[in-house]
């Protein structure tokens, strides 16, 4: 077994020296792999390329046959190569042989070899290869042995990269550079063209190897303290600009910018020969490999959080600024990002970006709330994105249908021109609307209100013409701090956003907290179906302390003027009366003190889950409204997650099973005198508005984006006549109900187009 102490630095210094003698790539990968044989005593080492149809080719090895080289071919998945190929974790097995993953191919005459390690070669967070070593004996590769290998294949990445390139440039490569089309979801509607741009480039290392390790681990020790102020101050001072910022992504950079483990994993790399870069680049590809094969949640935020400190230090050590730099998005440039937290993206508020392209979100993030805030055309869950585009690609951003063209050539893109052109002319048209009122032709009146979460989302009230705010989301706030926010706080809160609407109506949403919004600062128990379980009115009930106080928050602020609250999720009656109870005690105290009353107050509950609709006789003599949540509702009607791409888009709420419930509900509510509105993201699209109006949903609240191609759909039809229409088509059965309705629209003149 060698010194594992003294292996590290010598391999290094070996390695640098090889590197440094430049050559052919292969030449110098029969080398390479030489020299970690003998530095490690082992008795095997090679090296497998991921080549362009995605198999895994060994391309040079000591210890095993030579005449395997070139002809050995493995699928991504296949042995233990394919293993860690797919997971892009290190594997060290005493008796690989007996792995049940193990794939014999005796070509390579492997048959004596049992001890087995093997990472893998990473680049851009790609595996681009494995490198192994084997021993004869059964033994038990240590830590250390584990990192100096992964370090080699660092360094191994870019010699396999520039063979890869070598190859393509042969008249059979494949041509990366051409069009393309990647599928997405839409965040926020609209088209884009423009030049891609990178949220957060990546600093590459200029030097992997360091020739003095001391001069190394201070320049490290400095940017680590640098990073630490710069993080300390996003915390301390900048999370309090920017209205609605999730301040829990800050804590989390401060805790991990000071965990010793992470500090201490990089002054490893540095002390075993590396530069400070190549030390912090080593584990930012780890990260980035990591995170694409993490499909649990919080650890996918982890990982997403180390990386983006390996990127912000990346950036100190090069001698620029730790934080986003927005001058790398001018006018008309597509944003492109792997991940974009809230915070970041309001940065670019302002900067005249023509889209954004995010790899990893959902749709209901708090980055894509944003987005939609600021109204540029969105997509996200882009898989691969960062890795199938460089900057300066030329792109569009069809938020419409869901889809960015890549590299399109100028014909195509001409092709567009029409669509953003037509695009133009309704928004001009949309723009006329906005002090017209929502009124059918048949003279029924139907409100159209915002959701709200951001206090820049007020702005969008005198802007669109809405009637009020629909849904004002109250989490944030209790997001952006490792402690509860104060009284004080929440009431200047909600008094400014009751200042900014004015005389509209506001509903606030009290807080949608658990599941998968944890506070930070919260002992929480891990959940496998986070959205059914402690989460919404459940976890408020159990919170007590938390709960009063946003609700005495929301009496204090509403002094003198309407106060209108809503509990979200209520599935048993007895829940809302609870919750309405702990409001009644509030309102009390607040009296009892000398406080200003709210002039009004009006309480309802969100339906959400459907077991709720069959409860609403039992509370409609506390109750003043009742809003339909079609996002849950929806979800838990079709038991099928709507962060699930796979099925979230799969069950049309036009559908005559949503349809009937959802008039089930309507008729319910209007037998039992309770008002009823709607507030999910289906009463943005003009088919579905028209549909619930004419089911009986008088309110509709929706994105700000979508106020006017609903009002412009409510304007143009008859609401009575379709009503009958409606009903007839639900009762009695047939062929695709939506595609009858929009046929049916084409038909009367009903206006039904998006932006």
């Amino acid at each position: 077994m060698p010194d594992t102490h003294s292996t590290p630095r010598l391999l290094m210094n070996r390695l640098r020296e090889l590197m440094a003698r430049g050559g052919l790539e292969e030449d110098r990968l029969g080398k390479v792999v030489q020299l970690i044989a003998g530095t490690m005593v082992a008795d095997v080492c090679s090296i497998y390329l991921r080549t362009a149809d995605n198999m895994l080719e060994l391309i040079a090895t000591e210890g095993l046959r030579s005449e395997a080289v070139s002809r050995t071919r493995m699928d991504m998945d296949e042995g233990l190569v394919g293993q860690i190929a797919m997971t892009a974790i290190p594997l060290a097995i005493q008796d690989a042989p007996r792995h049940p993953a193990f794939s014999y191919r005796p070509e390579t005459g492997e048959d004596p070899y049992h001890a087995f390690l093997g990472v893998p070669i990473l680049r851009g967070g790609r595996v681009t290869g494995v490198l192994t070593v084997q021993n004869r004996t059964e033994r038990a590769y240590g830590e250390e042995e584990v990192e100096t290998l992964e370090t080699v294949a660092m360094v191994l990445a870019e010699v396999l990269a520039a063979i890869n390139d070598q190859r393509e440039e042969q008249p059979n490569g494949l041509d990366e550079r051409r069009p393309a089309k990647l599928a997405g979801r839409s965040l926020c509607r609209g088209i884009g063209v423009g030049v891609a741009v990178f949220h957060d480039p990546i600093v590459p290392a200029a030097k992997f190897f360091a020739a003095d390790p001391d001069i190394e681990a201070r320049r490290l020790r400095a940017a680590l303290n640098e990073l630490r102020v710069s993080v300390d101050t996003m915390v301390t001072i900048d999370a309090g600009a920017l209205m609605g910022e999730p301040r829990e992504v800050l804590e989390t950079y401060r805790l991990l910018a000071h965990d010793p483990a992470w500090a201490d994993r990089l002054l490893d790399g540095v002390q075993g020969g590396l530069t400070a870069e190549a030390a912090v680049d080593r584990a930012r590809r780890e990260h980035r490999a990591r995170l694409d094969q993490a499909t649990d949640s919080y650890l996918r935020e982890r990982l997403y959080d180390l990386e983006d400190l390996d990127n912000r230090l990346l950036r100190i050590l090069a001698g620029s600024s730790a934080g986003v730099d927005t001058k790398i998005a001018p006018e008309d440039s597509v944003l492109i990002a792997r991940r974009l937290g809230p915070a970041d993206l309001l940065e670019f508020r302002g900067t005249g970006l023509a889209g954004i392209v995010i790899e990893d979100v959902s749709v209901s993030s708090h980055a894509a709330i944003v987005a939609r805030a600021m109204d540029i055309p969105t997509l996200g869950g882009v898989p691969g994105l960062t890795t199938q585009i460089e900057a300066g690609d030329r792109l569009i951003v069809d938020a419409e249908e869901a889809v960015l063209h890549l590299r399109p050539d100028q014909a195509f893109e001409r092709s567009y021109a029409s669509r953003i052109a037509l695009r133009s002319e309704r928004q001009a048209t949309y723009a006329a609307l906005r002090d017209l009122p929502a009124v059918s032709l048949d003279d029924v009146p139907i409100s159209l209100m915002v959701n709200a979460g951001l206090e820049l989302d007020m702005e969008s009230l005198k802007a669109t013409g809405a009637d009020g705010v629909g849904l004002f989301r109250t989490e944030f706030q209790f997001l952006v701090s490792e402690t509860l926010p104060r009284l004080g706080e929440q009431v200047d809160l909600y008094s400014r956003i009751l200042d900014a609407a004015g005389d509209r109506p506001v509903t606030f949403r009290t807080v949608d907290l658990g599941g998968d919004k944890m506070l930070p600062n919260l002992n929480h128990e891990r959940e496998e179906n986070p959205a059914l379980g402690w989460r919404s009115i459940r976890f408020a009930l159990d919170s007590r302390g938390l709960f009063r106080r946003q609700l005495r928050a929301l009496v204090r602020a509403a002094a003198g003027r309407t106060l209108s609250i809503m509990f979200p999720m209520v599935t048993v009656p007895e829940e809302f009366f609870e919750a309405k109870a702990l409001l009644l005690e509030e309102l009390d105290w607040s009296n009892a003190r000398g406080h200003e009353r709210p002039a009004e107050l009006r309480v309802g509950a969100m339906l959400e889950a459907p077991a709720f609709a069959y409860s609403l006789r039992e509370i409609a003599s506390e109750a003043d409204f009742v809003s339909v949540g079609t996002n849950d509702l929806m979800q838990f009607f079709f038991a099928a997650d709507r962060m699930t791409p796979r099925v979230s888009d799969r069950y049309d709420i036009v559908s005559r099973p949503a349809l009937r419930f959802l008039r089930f509900v309507a008729e319910t509510c209007e037998r039992e005198g309770l008002s009823l509105s709607i507030c999910g993201e289906a009463s943005g699209d003009p088919v579905q508005a028209i549909c619930l109006a004419a089911l009986g949903y008088r309110s509709l609240s929706m994105p700000a984006s979508q106020i006017a191609p609903v009002k412009q759909a409510i304007r143009s039809v008859e609401l009575e006549p379709f009503r009958h229409t409606l009903c007839s088509m639900l009762d009695t059965g047939g062929s695709d109900l939506r595609n009858d309705l929009l046929a049916l629209f084409d038909d009367l003149g009903v206006e039904t187009s998006l932006i």
